[in-house]
């Protein structure tokens, strides 16, 4: 079994206190409940262990609802690292994993990654048509030597519960202030450059023009205040996500004009942190029209970038 293999591959020395879900996007609900997990670890001498799914059970299960998603496998295993616990095992999801019971998976886990403690949020469930509720969970750890700590959701403010759904709906309304509070930083969205049509370096405004992830949620059609990373370095970006409606077909696009920057992007990965989005997409008349607008629309940017304090590195 795959698991299995995945499992000895990162097997900690000692006893540890786990978690385990998806964690897509390492968010401000996750780092609570992490930081309750390396507690627990530390008050019973024990290693801190996060199992991560590379693949979303929703995806797998049910591909045709599959979740886009806010981090890629390697992003969300460095978040964890950041996060200071001992160790971050990412295991595949498949359906042979569905069909084990809370039971068998318990067994797996005490056999490969030596679980001693379980800590996890209220809505946690493990095994075959999530049988694994707290309540069994909590009889399976009497019964096998684990114990199990539920731990209450993080609140956004007096708003609704921190969850990466809720940002995910957040960034398809194009609301970057609202996932950022919950993200606990800007959301980030990484991209190998392609050649485009060519149009920004005509109009005076050179671009980089993004190739990302299929499964990775993009933000509202519009454009938006972003900073830009390259190896390292980071610049102001005026970012026009959309089908740049002035010209017809061209197809949908995420373009960024990195302000300051000199050089050839073509083939290299840029990642963006967006911060605001400034407006809808607008169909010009004239070319000129559009000039003048992608004047304002830098200028705002940096203007909204002088404010922002970014949380990203």
């Amino acid at each position: 079994m795959k698991i299995t293999d995945q499992l000895q591959l990162h097997s900690p020395a000692g006893n540890s206190a786990l978690t385990i879900g998806v964690f897509d996007g390492v968010h401000r609900g996750h780092r609570h409940l992490l930081s309750r997990l390396k507690s627990e670890a530390d008050r019973h001498k024990l290693t801190s262990v996060v199992i991560t799914f590379a693949d979303h059970p929703r995806g797998v299960l049910h591909p045709d609802v599959a979740p886009m998603l806010l981090t890629t496998i390697a992003e969300r295993v460095a978040l964890l690292r950041e996060t200071g616990v001992d160790l971050v095992i990412p295991v595949s999801f498949d359906k042979t994993l569905s069909t084990l019971t809370a039971r068998e998976f318990a067994v797996l886990l005490k056999e490969h990654v030596h679980m001693t403690g379980l800590v996890v949020g209220p809505d946690f469930a493990m095994g075959h048509k999530r049988e694994g509720d707290g309540t069994t969970l909590a009889a399976l750890g009497q019964e096998m030597g684990f114990f199990v700590e539920m731990i209450e959701p993080l609140r956004s403010g007096e708003g609704p519960v921190v969850k990466s759904t809720s940002i995910r709906e957040a960034i398809a309304e194009g609301d970057m202030a609202r996932a950022t509070v919950m993200l606990g930083r800007e959301y980030s969205l990484a991209g190998t450059v392609v050649r485009g049509h060519g149009r920004g370096r005509g109009l005076g405004f050179a671009t980089a023009n993004l190739s990302v992830p299929g499964d990775a949620i993009v933000p509202r059609d519009g454009i938006y205040a972003a900073w830009a990373k390259v190896e390292g370095e980071r610049y102001k970006a005026a970012t026009s996500i959309g089908f740049n409606p002035t010209f017809e077909g061209s197809g949908h696009s995420i373009e960024a004009h990195l302000m300051e920057f000199e050089g050839d992007l073509y083939g290299r990965e840029v990642r963006l942190d967006f911060v605001r989005r400034l407006r809808d997409e607008l169909k010009f008349d004239t070319v000129e029209g559009l000039q003048r607008q992608i004047d304002n629309d830098v200028a705002e940017t940096r203007a909204a970038l002088e404010g922002s304090r970014t949380v990203n590195s």
